[in-house]
């Protein structure tokens, strides 16, 4: 029997996906243009057996679902620019204290303020680089409502395997569209559970410091003591200042990921076989580069598109495969400085690379991407 399909808003979506996921607790202050996921989380946390708490500020969401998660609850918050911005060193604890927390920025206009109600792709730069220090962590950009369930599901899977942050990063109209979506059954969609300790209570240690380890995680009040602290640290999660130790911290934080680079980035592409064109986009963006790529195939050319679903860590041989085999790549997105392009021509430097900027409140349309095609 075919699942019964919705008309689901994007924000609603992330939001079921979280419960989909297990999360149960939520902790957030209203921001537009996330304001729905809050709502939602409002409403369905409490029947579900999870809480949900409105914070003063999203210093203190940051803060309170980094403890949650500790307790042992997937925990996730959602905000935007500005609100990102406040998360920043409270993000920084999670990635040192390898928290799983789950963070939703859906993209808005800048700066500051900007034009709050009006979408952009001006924040790419901040989810990788937004924190002081040398870390590193993951985050997706969905295109339609059926990844913003999806990749809000794959979020948690990755932050409790590899207890990492992850953030989930659409932009204003992918977060308020509305399309026709049937959730999965329950057991349809991998779920993934933090490893918890096991053996000798005397033995557990919090954090395993060799290449590409990832700790099992004991929940605050279990008979494993766990010690977080921000400060740089050992395996017992207590301070240890030496240079020892603080090679093997970071280089483990990064490893880990690194390591497992192929369950991690994530790409999507369409038509890309024979084409001499290459669109690479995220988020909205690449719904108008679909359209102009079909549109020019119509008229005779060879357009594909390939899609970075997975933007951190940023797709550099997926993106150089393809772009090996196009005469001309265009990345469409809605900034100035040209944030993606810079990655795109990063990963595939003998590219001829086009840009096909917006960064005025609007979306990108079709016929801006035709422009330069």
């Amino acid at each position: 029997m075919a699942r019964k399909q919705e008309l689901i808003q994007g924000n609603h979506a992330i939001a079921l996906g979280a419960f989909y996921a297990g999360a149960r607790f939520y902790a957030g202050y209203p921001i537009t243009p996330s304001s729905e996921i809050a709502e939602v989380c409002a409403r369905e946390l409490p029947g579900l057996g999870g809480a949900f708490m409105q914070m003063e500020d999203e210093i203190a969401s940051m803060g309170a679902i980094i403890g949650a998660s500790l307790a042992g609850v997937k925990s996730f918050t959602a905000t935007s620019g500005p609100g990102f911005s406040l998360m920043q060193e409270n993000l920084g604890v999670a990635i040192m204290g390898e928290v799983p927390v789950v963070v939703v920025t859906v993209q808005r206009s800048g700066p500051s303020t900007g034009l709050a109600t009006k979408p952009a792709q001006a924040d790419l730069m901040q989810l990788r680089w937004g924190r002081h220090g040398d870390q590193s962590l993951v985050a997706l950009i969905p295109a339609t409502v059926a990844e913003c369930f999806e990749l809000t599901v794959k979020a948690f899977n990755l932050s409790e395997k590899y207890r990492a942050p992850v953030i989930v990063a659409p932009d204003e109209i992918v977060g308020h569209m509305r399309e026709n979506y049937a959730p999965p059954e329950p057991g349809q969609l991998e779920i993934v559970d933090r490893a918890q300790p096991h053996g000798l209570i005397e033995d557990y240690r919090p954090f395993n410091f060799e290449d590409g380890a990832v700790a099992p995680l004991a929940s605050f009040g279990s008979p494993y003591i766990s010690h977080i602290t921000s400060s740089m640290h050992g395996e017992d999660g207590y301070s240890d200042n030496s240079p020892d130790n603080a090679g093997r911290r970071i280089s483990q934080l990064h490893r880990k990921l690194e390591k497992n680079i192929d369950d991690i980035v994530m790409t999507r592409s369409f038509d890309l076989d024979g084409c001499d064109t290459l669109i690479v986009a995220v988020g909205s963006a690449v719904r108008a580069a679909r359209a102009a790529a079909k549109e020019a195939r119509q008229r005779g050319r060879q357009v594909g598109v390939l899609q970075v679903v997975t933007m951190w860590p940023f797709p550099e041989r997926e993106v150089r495969r393809a772009a090996s085999r196009a005469e001309t790549v265009i990345v469409p997105e809605m900034n100035y400085s040209g944030q993606l392009a810079g990655e795109v021509g990063r990963a595939a430097p003998g590219a001829r690379l086009i840009r096909a900027p917006s960064f005025d409140g609007r979306g990108l349309t079709p016929a801006d991407i035709t422009a330069v095609l």
